[in-house]
């Protein structure tokens, strides 16, 4: 055990977070989860189990949650897990709090709208001393709370400082490999969420595997040219962190995002899609940002823009396809 990082914070009691807090409950270390919902809060108090984003999962026993960021100031580690979208207003809050030097493991996927930042750029700005660190990877919150079998990226800058981290973190069933690059971490993480709204179109749709496994090996390069448009190298996008990551949420119904494409693709508008979620599907908001991020960045992505036209209801479900498999034949690579 490392006795540095005993104390481990967790922002955010979805279904991410709790599982992630149970990951390190179960790795040995003093754990508390902060959430915005008094409702999440007093069930994981008292009846050890997130009821409203992770029913029926016993949670670790002294596992504490609470609503005030000011419970996590001593902690010797923070995992920072809320969508991505608000992960600015919430480590803003959680800045007063943070001393310089704490390592702050992002564990969301996304690109921030209007700023078109990535998660780190967004840390940068609200907690500057903090220590930052990313977290991605194939990786569905019940299976990672029940103790399956799961291998992520942990990337992070500094010498050492992502093995210490996954020594924090690590279980026999819950294996982080280390990375320096962030940036291209984040940039899988990101964007195969909208990649997935774009699987499950085509799986809702009924367009079969052939088109379903040409959609993940396109989205795959587009992915991998913003990647390293933004400074990333395309070997970490080739692993647990992008191709990984990518794999397991276009070929899941499980997957939030797949399955708000699935929805699109039988018919149903986007309210409809999301009507009843809980749980963010991380792909609607970012899908907009990708797209302005690679159009900024001079960086070819029409998955994305088709998707995020989509979503925004600028272009229908078939007319989008039509556009795709019209355009011009070329070299694959």
């Amino acid at each position: 055990m490392n006795p540095r990082m005993n104390r481990v914070g967790v922002i955010g009691g979805g279904a991410w977070g709790t599982a992630l807090a149970q990951v390190c409950a179960r790795a040995g270390r003093e754990v508390t989860l902060w959430a915005r919902e008094p409702e999440v809060v007093e069930a994981i108090n008292t009846r050890h189990e997130n009821s409203v984003f992770l029913p029926g999962l016993p949670l670790d026993p002294l596992m504490r949650a609470t609503t005030d960021l000011a419970d996590l100031a001593a902690s010797d580690l923070v995992l920072a897990v809320p969508p991505a979208q608000h992960m600015r207003a919430t480590l803003a809050a959680f800045a007063p709090h943070a001393r310089p030097g704490l390592p702050i493991l992002l564990c969301s996927k996304g690109v921030e709208q209007g700023t078109l930042k990535l998660m780190t750029q967004v840390l940068a700005d609200t907690i500057p001393q903090a220590a930052p660190a990313v977290l991605s990877g194939p990786s569905f919150a019940g299976e990672v709370a029940r103790g399956l079998p799961t291998a992520v990226t942990l990337a992070c800058p500094a010498d050492g400082c992502a093995e210490d981290l996954a020594e924090a973190i690590a279980t026999p069933t819950f294996r982080p490999y280390f990375a320096t690059d962030m940036i291209g971490a984040e940039a899988g993480g990101a964007v195969k969420n909208v990649l997935a709204i774009a699987c499950g179109i085509v799986e809702g749709r009924g367009l079969g595997r052939s088109a379903h496994a040409a959609l993940i090996t396109r989205g795959f390069a587009e992915l991998t040219r913003l990647a390293v448009a933004l400074g990333g190298e395309a070997e970490t996008v080739a692993g647990l962190c992008g191709l990984g990551d990518l794999v397991l949420t276009c070929s899941s119904p499980q997957s939030r995002n797949m399955s708000v494409g699935l929805a699109l693709g039988k018919g149903l508008t986007l309210e409809e899609a999301l009507a009843g979620k809980l749980s963010v599907a991380e792909g609607v908001a970012s899908a907009p940002a990708v797209r302005d991020l690679a159009r900024k960045l001079g960086v070819e992505t029409p998955i994305c823009e088709a998707v995020a036209g989509i979503l925004a209801g600028q272009v229908g479900v078939d007319e989008a396809i039509r556009s795709l498999l019209s355009r011009p034949l070329k070299e694959e690579n």
